[in-house]
């Protein structure tokens, strides 16, 4: 018989809604029961493509001996943590407090109150390799709450006291200057893995913001050793087994540290961030591999993630056939049987794929040992011919594996990630030459806009199946309004910027720490928790600050606004000590202050649309790494839709022939320029400025 999870629209928790716990949304009714009854909550906090997630579910949710004790003594709540990361953020901070250490699947055992008293993550059904086992663990919180109820209530509340406390501490004092970017090349270059690449040892997770990061550095002051920790890193990601050489596309992270064995899963975020990284290496080396990686990363986002509505889909399982790795992996016979004996050998020595094989039970990940020149050089293969047959082999195995079953897949729509994405596909689309990437962008904005807000213009964090809910939360907000700045600069469609900078004021009326700089990632008027958190540090994903410094500087200096400026400043500020101790969790705060610290130019450009000649110029740009500036264009008669340009076309006259580009900076501006030659030199001189 179903629980009330059956009515969920969240896949992870749809996950459960068979299991014999008695399991409850997180909401009035499961806390008003709590409270009535005076029982604690057992929460356990997942996601639905979380491997040991799914491990714990089957051993223990599932079993009906613990289902029963937990039903008789405890409010059970399951939460998806990506619909609900301001109750993950809050009780993940409780259990590192406690444990040390963090991880899905969580498990935290709350007051009637919210307040945790113990946690951990996951724990085998019985005790195993050194850990308790989870029936012992929910006796000894049933004796502990029934017995000594007083030191777990007292243990709880000083717990919270300090959880309230978290990114609530003073800055660090310093100001806002280069050094702090020049301080932070010297601890990236002592985590590098010259020989693997990347940051630390197994497992090694994607720095996307990171590399981003050290490409500025090295643009501002080139540097070999700079640029080659970037360029080290993503070729050997996109030769390993994270990377997906039929589909295109990254798994989470590596187990290892050469970045062969993935975990499996594959997530929007890391796709979208990790596209923007090798879209900048591509425009500042001009390799063309960069390129293809974005171009095959971005494809697969498309073919296998899009729903018909626009949005993106968050994640795809490690799992299917509930074996990890299933859906990937490869037996010579396998490759035989689709390509036939020569291809077949040609595929398997390049692509690494063996009768011992390189995983378990004799199977083979995808990767690329040697790069195509030195097989070729080995093997005394024809380039030319050896790149055209493995093209056509990688589309007959991607046609295979599509037959087979797939992992499951999360196909909610989250504003946040999704913003990530559409601002990746947008600056994909201009230096790509790649309409289909800005007509996704499009359409994935303009689905939000519409189904993802209130009423009264706020917006929701989660779609699914037709129904948006959940208030959002700082991270929606700060992504998406960055997202439609970047969609603004690729259309010039001037609602995209009006949008942004009402998400902006949105974030400055109900999220802004008034007092201490910075914003908190729940609004003044969303549900009471335990505790309002303000987090200043990357992990995955950007900080919802540091995302909302890199908006709001933008937004600063296409619209004028002071407010938006002062904002971005005080966030940085606060952020200070994080830049400084910690270069590895402020690399997009770190980015936006490499924005703000110039030189950051304001070009304005005025032109028909269709005329070749400012699309010749603005696709020129596009094709340069420029990382700091902001871009508005209007047709000649410098007519358009939204006031907040105004300032920037005021008093600017077109020049013949077109296009006429000002560039301003630092409230000073340059002689207009005219014409596709003198737009280009005007490039080319943004270029030379460092």
């Amino acid at each position: 018989m179903a629980n009330r999870l059956a009515s969920e629209t969240s896949p992870y928790l749809l996950q459960h809604q068979n299991n014999p716990v008695d399991w409850y949304p997180w909401g009035p009714e499961a806390l008003e029961r709590a409270r009535r009854e005076d029982k604690p909550i057992f929460l356990s906090i997942g996601y639905s493509a979380c491997h040991w997630c799914h491990v714990m579910e089957h051993e223990s949710f599932e079993n009906p001996d613990i289902a029963k004790e937990l039903n008789a003594h405890f409010v059970c709540i399951k939460v998806d943590r990506e619909e609900r990361p301001d109750i993950d953020q809050i009780y993940m901070n409780a259990v590192q407090m406690m444990t040390g250490r963090g991880g899905w699947p969580m498990s935290v055992f709350l007051t009637p109150d919210l307040q945790p008293f113990f946690g951990g993550t996951y724990w085998p059904p019985e005790p195993r390799h050194g850990m308790h086992g989870f029936y012992q663990v929910v006796r000894a919180v049933v004796d502990a709450w029934q017995n000594r109820r007083s030191m777990a209530v007292e243990q709880a509340a000083e717990l919270t006291t300090h959880l309230r406390l978290i990114g609530n501490e003073p800055a660090s004092g310093a100001g806002l200057s280069r050094e702090l970017l020049e301080r932070s090349v010297d601890y990236f270059q002592r985590k590098f893995d010259s020989r693997n690449g990347g940051f630390g040892g197994a497992p090694k997770f994607p720095h996307a913001m990171d590399l981003r990061l050290l490409l500025r550095l090295w643009r501002r002051q080139p540097n070999q050793t700079v640029l080659d920790m970037v360029t080290t890193t993503l070729d050997k990601m996109a030769a390993g087994g994270i990377y997906d050489h039929l589909a295109g596309g990254f798994a989470r992270y590596s187990v290892d540290e050469r970045w062969l064995v993935p975990h499996f899963e594959k997530m929007l975020y890391d796709n979208a961030l990790l596209t923007r990284a090798y879209l900048e290496t591509y425009l500042a080396t001009g390799k063309p591999a960069y390129a293809r990686v974005v171009r095959e990363t971005c494809d697969y986002v498309l073919k296998y993630m899009t729903d018909p509505q626009g949005g993106f889909h968050s994640t795809e399982d490690a799992d299917s056939e509930g074996v990890e790795g299933k859906f990937y992996v490869w037996k010579p016979d396998e490759i035989v049987e689709a390509l036939g004996p020569e291809k077949a050998e040609r595929f398997s020595y390049v692509y690494d794929v063996t009768p011992q094989g390189n995983f378990e039970h004799e199977q083979s990940i995808l990767n690329l040992p040697r790069s195509i020149e030195e097989v070729c050089e080995l093997r005394g293969w024809d380039g030319e011919q050896l790149e055209a047959e493995l093209k056509e082999s990688r589309a007959i195995l991607l046609a295979r594996r599509d037959k087979r079953v797939r992992p499951g897949k999360d196909d909610k729509v989250l504003v946040s990630w999704n913003a990530l994405m559409i601002d990746a596909l947008a600056a994909a689309a201009g230096a790509l030459d790649e309409p289909r990437y800005l007509a996704a962008a499009t359409k994935a904005a303009d689905f939000l806009l519409s189904a993802c807000r209130r009423a009264d213009g706020r917006l929701l964090h989660s779609w699914r199946s037709g129904q948006a809910k959940f208030d959002a939360y700082l991270d929606d907000y700060a992504y998406f309004g960055n997202a439609l700045v970047t969609l603004y600069e690729a259309t010039f469609r001037e609602e995209y910027l009006d949008h942004a900078v009402a998400l902006a004021e949105t974030l400055l009326d109900h999220f802004q720490d008034v007092e201490r700089g910075g914003f908190y990632f729940t609004a003044d008027d969303h549900e009471q928790l335990i505790a309002r958190n303000k987090d200043l540090h990357d992990s995955s994903v950007p900080s919802g600050n540091s995302m909302a410094a890199t908006a709001l500087l933008r937004l600063a200096k296409l619209t004028g606004s002071e407010r938006f400026l002062q904002a971005a400043e005080r966030t940085l500020q606060a952020a200070t000590g994080v830049m400084e101790k910690a270069p590895a969790a402020a690399g997009q705060m770190l980015i936006a202050l490499d924005f703000l610290m110039g030189p950051t130019p304001e070009i304005v450009v005025l032109g028909d649309a269709g005329d070749a000649n400012t699309e010749a110029a603005l696709k020129d740009l596009r094709k340069r790494f420029l990382p700091n500036y902001v871009l508005a264009a209007r047709a000649a008669n410098g007519e358009g839709s939204s006031k907040h340009l105004d300032r920037l076309f005021e008093g600017r006259q077109p020049l013949t022939p077109s296009p006429t580009v000002y560039v301003c900076e630092n409230y000073a501006c340059q002689a207009p320029v005219n014409g596709v030659e003198g737009a280009i030199a005007q490039w080319q001189a943004l270029e030379r400025n460092r």
